[in-house]
């Protein structure tokens, strides 16, 4: 990955400190064990700008996509392991596929989809066009270059409906890339981000309410 270091989405002083004490912590004590396979469970990896959402932002997103996609809809969750755990524990009624670089979440089995942005269209047979009733993506880097081919593999996937989460610096690159709006609603990470991280749909949306 080529992106510079200003592309990516960066923590505030305080949460860097906070999150490596904890570290140092945990690598003291010993990780805990869980038997149910989780984002929580999986430390993010900022080599490949990993910064899990909040759990009532996971929350959020989860039934707004699920609401979107309707009973028995496919979820394409690019680049979201959050939102996609949240739709396997609250929602039977959808089916969600993961797209993801990060190959320790493959224990999804058929649900995981190994996704490189920079190659956006090498997806499995499986993935066939326009299937998808909902697609939510975050890119991982604030890059036009970046952002630019995730949205190749969302309009790729989805028969129209898109919920984009990025910074709020790529506002006009989102609008002209895949005709999405920003929400009034605040997307929050679990770690305090020094970017301003905003929703974008090409929908009439909760999210605005």
């Amino acid at each position: 990955m080529s992106d510079s270091d200003d592309d990516t989405p960066r923590l505030s002083s305080a949460a860097l400190t906070a999150l490596q004490e904890f570290y140092s912590e945990e690598s003291r004590r010993g990780a805990p064990q869980t038997d149910e396979f989780a984002v929580g469970s999986v430390d993010e990896d900022w080599s490949k700008s990993q910064f899990w959402y909040g759990e009532e932002t996971a929350e959020r997103l989860a039934e707004e996509v699920a609401r979107e996609a309707g009973e028995g809809g496919r979820v394409a969750c690019v680049s979201t392991p959050s939102v996609y755990q949240k739709l396997k524990q609250r929602r039977a009624d959808v089916l969600p596929v993961l797209l993801e670089y990060d190959r320790r979440f493959s224990i999804y089995g058929e649900e995981f989809v190994f996704y490189d942005y920079s190659n956006p269209l090498f997806l499995p047979p499986e993935v066939t066009a326009h299937s998808f009733d909902m697609v939510i993506a975050d890119p991982p880097y604030l890059s036009q270059e970046c952002l630019s081919k995730v949205a190749v593999t969302v309009r790729f996937l989805t028969k129209g409906k898109v919920l984009l989460c990025t910074g709020a610096i790529m506002e006009e690159d989102a609008e002209k890339l895949l005709g999405v709006k920003m929400c009034s609603f605040l997307p929050k990470h679990n770690r305090n981000l020094a970017n301003e991280f905003r929703c974008y749909v090409n929908y009439s949306s909760s999210l605005d309410s």
